[in-house]
């Protein structure tokens, strides 16, 4: 019966299915604090077995400076439109601000949606299955979790409030980023990039004079925190193009061909 079927095509999925879809890709650039900021919620275990606390955590894409943070019993969709509203108060974002994460049901709400709109921000999400669309805010956790004194279990939800307290203003204040040329995220966020340039250019410049030798490339300069941070950047090269040769050099040879 099978192999009669299928000779007339009768061998097939019965039911709707929706055609394959894909998505595009998010590509991000912040040029500048409160551009962009990119979030993500994490677990973090207790001591009773099969409990978790949720940490949400709102970072600046251009400084990976931690703009607001709250740690919940659960993962909920109200709790993260009042951490939004928060933090876009707290720092006076001006509309124009985007908010990139991943696809989860929380980030992905209506209520969150709705809220964002109100108060002029825009959203983008990661693709599908794609680890590597959020990294900043993956990077981030993987931080916190490998910290040496990191508990690994917390006792409540004091607890973990407490210790993310200290965690995140030594991240902010006293973290040296290897991303931010060993800048603090606060260094980047509050535009003292300048001031504490100048404070390393005058170590080094002290260094070099007292001992040339030291340094055989020559007098060293203190590195700068990038212009620009992107999320899957897009880059185009530029192409040469050749100058076409004006119409009446094209015509001529033809002519003189055709009358020969």
């Amino acid at each position: 019966m099978y192999r009669v079927l299928a000779e007339v095509g009768e061998i097939k999925e019965r039911r709707n299915q929706r055609a394959p879809q894909k998505q595009a890709m998010p590509s991000l650039t912040a040029t500048a604090p409160n551009q962009v900021w990119t979030w993500d919620i994490t677990k973090l275990a207790t001591e009773q077995k099969g409990v978790f606390l949720m940490a949400y955590v709102i970072i600046d894409l251009f400084s990976r400076f931690v703009v607001g943070w709250m740690v919940a019993t659960k993962e909920c969709k109200h709790l993260a439109a009042q951490l939004f509203a928060e933090t876009i108060a707290r720092h006076g974002v001006v509309p124009g601000l985007q908010v990139h994460s991943d696809r989860g049901s929380t980030m992905k709400s209506d209520t969150l949606a709705q809220l964002l709109d109100t108060l002029g921000a825009s959203r983008s999400f990661s693709r599908p299955r794609v680890s590597n669309d959020n990294p900043f805010s993956e990077a981030q956790f993987k931080t916190l979790k490998y910290q040496p004194d990191d508990p690994g279990r917390f006792a409540s939800v004091l607890h973990s409030r407490a210790w993310l307290e200290d965690f995140f203003d030594w991240h902010n204040e006293r973290h040296h980023h290897a991303g931010l040329a060993l800048f603090t995220p606060a260094d980047v966020f509050h535009g003292r990039v300048a001031e504490v340039a100048a404070l390393r250019q005058a170590a080094l410049d002290a260094a070099y004079h007292a001992h040339p030798e030291r340094f055989p490339n020559g007098q060293p300069r203190a590195l700068l925190p990038p212009d620009a941070v992107h999320i899957n950047p897009i880059f185009t090269e530029a192409v040469e193009v050749t100058a076409l040769p004006a119409t009446e050099d094209l015509v001529t040879p033809m002519i003189t061909a055709l009358a020969s």
